[in-house]
């Protein structure tokens, strides 16, 4: 399975009396979430399961590229996804979806940064930083005695701004792909 991590995208600041949980997505935070579903659709890319955090910018991030893909109906919230959450726990209920082909999670930092690590390089300290409205691709996820996966890129919102409706960049290619 192909495990596609996405990190939310702009969100309000912190305001007293504002709940964390509800901070929702910028403007510029929803427009750069769509440029990155325009990316991920001009690539061609589809997810059997969309898996979100349930605080408001990451599930309003999922609900963006969702639509964008038109799989709405694909769409879930896990709990696990949450800061604080554990990312062997998010492993195991991967591996209980083993049977889809791709799958695309969105939630916060540094839990995202730490899921990567831990099934990359079998620890949590990989040194990964996702930035907001990131995306990374680990293909051929699997869990067997522990998490197991390749990094196969990692690529920032402003990289994946500018595609046309091609999917070609308009300006300068800057994307930095790992194989």
């Amino acid at each position: 399975m192909d495990v596609y991590i996405l990190r939310h995208g702009k969100a309000e600041e912190h305001e007293p009396g504002v709940a964390d949980e509800g901070r929702k997505l910028t403007k510029k935070g929803r427009r750069e979430v769509a440029e990155v579903g325009g990316w991920i659709a001009a690539q061609g890319l589809t997810f059997d399961r969309i898996a979100t955090s349930p605080l408001a910018r990451a599930h309003e991030t999922a609900k963006i590229v969702a639509d964008v893909l038109d799989l709405q109906n694909r769409l879930v919230v896990w709990d696990m996804l949450a800061p604080g959450g554990e990312p062997d726990a998010i492993c195991h209920e991967l591996d209980d979806h083993a049977d889809a082909g791709a799958f695309l999670l969105v939630g916060h930092e540094p839990l995202l940064s730490s899921l990567i690590g831990r099934i990359i390089a079998g620890n949590k300290s990989a040194g990964i930083i996702m930035t907001k409205g990131g995306l990374a691709k680990i293909r051929n996820f699997s869990f067997h005695a522990q998490p197991s996966g390749e990094l196969h890129w990692l690529i920032t919102a402003k990289q994946m701004a500018g595609t046309g409706q091609n999917g070609k960049r308009e300006g300068p290619a800057d994307h930095v792909f790992l194989h």
